[in-house]
């Protein structure tokens, strides 16, 4: 059994003049991110055994937030240009290549790679995964490679939640 944990990064701000990997959280993210990442916590029992993050500044404050509710520890947090990716080719090929002795990951990154991710691999049709969206998927198989068809486990997005 392999679990994927997708957390699309908090609403970043395009208040300030920096490269598309630089953008900050805006207040909202840093408060929806902690929101359900706390829900997270409450309602799951699958937990990461592993974490990932996009290289982008707010993919990876997101990932902090969400590892220091779960007390994840940060210095096991691995940092992955390839999860920079908005079409959901190269995540998909990321998570397809993870080690197998990893049975549940959590990747934070972005859409539409996301939504087209959690579309493609698992039971539910989602429109849209919003800023600090997170989509649990459960597949029955042994091997990352093998993931084709999973099952939409928990769905929390902070407007449905708050």
């Amino acid at each position: 059994m392999k679990n994927l944990m997708l957390f699309r990064h908090g609403k970043s701000s395009w208040d300030y003049d920096v490269k598309d990997q630089d953008r900050p959280l805006k207040p909202r993210g840093i408060r929806d991110s902690h929101l359900v990442a706390s829900t997270f916590l409450s309602r799951s029992k699958e937990l990461p055994e592993r974490v990932y993050s996009s290289t982008a500044n707010r993919a990876l404050h997101s990932c902090m937030i969400f590892c220091r509710t779960l007390e994840f520890p940060l210095e096991k947090v691995e940092l992955n240009r390839n999860l920079y990716d908005f079409s959901g080719e190269s995540v998909l090929h990321f998570v397809k290549c993870l080690d197998n002795s990893i049975s549940s990951a959590a990747i934070f990154g972005h859409n539409y790679a996301f939504t087209n991710i959690a579309n493609q691999l698992g039971s539910m049709h989602i429109d849209n995964i919003p800023t600090s969206g997170l989509v649990l998927i459960k597949f029955p198989v042994d091997s990352w490679s093998e993931l084709v068809s999973g099952t939409t486990e928990l769905i929390l997005f902070p407007k449905e939640i708050r």
